[in-house]
């Protein structure tokens, strides 16, 4: 760690939704220095320079690592490729960041923890989402005890349609239908339960209806996935992501609903609504959320880079919704519960 701005770079430059030049501007938001970057397409390479003149640009992260002087990757591929990337980047001496998911299984992610310590080095997954209003709000009210004891979150996300033929809709690639959204999620729902020892995870899925409208045929993602967390405590997560749901439970329960001894708490990406019981009668509160702040991230790295700060997103908290993801597919596909090996 130095007090000098670390120089920065991403791998991955593609046009879908621009994330290679929001991460380059949030880092030199933070204090960073944009310094290169990685694609396969010399076309999108030719983008970036002009977004980032001066920029150094390679066609491989192995040419990028060998030529440039950076001190920090980040990564915005496919999921197949963090590990890979990232485990290649540590070896070179670079701290890495990950879009989420960290990686696709347990292994992956434990390799690259145990890696970026023996080399005493960063890694990071871009959970951005730590720091959206909905969240913020809702882990305020679970700890100012608005609705008692958590008893259960039960979460979810989907609607009736045809995979895209993009990356995203191949199980080799994207790991499943949980890993885009479900990843995001299960951090929310992580964050509102606390730390919490896991013991069991369960998964479900149902494959093929879309299989062959797709350009990935059985490789498609599966049309629903559904898990369940039971934790010692006795408390349990839920998470469901379809795309075959005519009647998305989001709508009606948000992306996450909460149990607890004394109510409800309901969480749409902009509001919240709690119920309560007093004295017989039904209470109904609402507000909206508080503005998201996911430009902490890049602040936070920054500053425990600089030695000012400690880690808010550490590899060991970015494994645990991968940890989750990989026994759901693994309970899946043998019919049974997972026993969850802890931490």
């Amino acid at each position: 760690m130095a007090n000098i701005p670390p120089k920065v770079g991403v791998v991955g430059y593609g046009g879908a939704f621009n994330m290679g030049r929001q991460h380059l501007n949030e880092m030199r938001n933070s204090g960073m220095i944009p310094t290169a970057v990685a694609d396969l397409d010399a076309e999108r390479l030719v983008v970036a320079q002009k977004e980032f003149p001066g920029i150094q640009t390679y066609l491989s992260l192995e040419e990028m690592l060998e030529k440039s002087d950076i001190d920090l990757v980040t990564i915005i591929t496919p999921h197949n490729t963090h590990f890979e990337l990232a485990r290649q980047c540590l070896q070179a001496g670079r701290h890495a960041i990950c879009e989420k998911p960290m990686t696709i299984t347990m292994k992956e992610a434990d390799t690259l923890i145990e890696e970026a310590k023996k080399r005493n080095l960063l890694v990071s997954i871009y959970h951005n989402r730590h720091w959206d209003g909905c969240v913020i709000r809702a882990v305020e009210a679970m700890r100012a005890g608005e609705i008692g004891e958590i008893v259960r979150v039960e979460s979810h996300i989907g609607g009736y349609n045809k995979p895209g033929d993009w990356w995203r809709s191949s199980r080799t690639i994207s790991g499943g239908i949980l890993y885009d959204w479900g990843v995001h999620i299960l951090e929310y729902c992580l964050q509102i339960l606390g730390d919490e020892e896991m013991t069991e995870v369960a998964g479900y899925a149902k494959h093929g209806f879309w299989a062959s409208h797709t350009i990935y045929g059985e490789d498609t993602n599966e049309d629903e996935g559904f898990l369940t967390v039971r934790f010692k405590s006795g408390k349990w997560l839920t998470l469901s992501v379809s795309s075959i749901d005519m009647s998305p439970k989001e709508q009606e329960r948000g992306m996450a609903e909460i149990t607890g001894t004394l109510g409800t708490y309901t969480m749409w990406g902009d509001r919240w609504r709690i119920k309560t019981l007093k004295d017989g009668e039904t209470l109904i509160r609402e507000g909206r959320n508080p503005d998201s702040k996911g430009h902490e991230f890049y602040h936070n790295v920054a500053a425990y880079l600089a030695g000012t700060d400690d880690l808010i997103i550490t590899p060991e908290w970015a494994r645990r919704p991968v940890q989750i993801l990989d026994f759901a597919v693994q309970s899946a596909k043998a019919g049974h519960a997972i026993p969850a090996v802890y931490p």
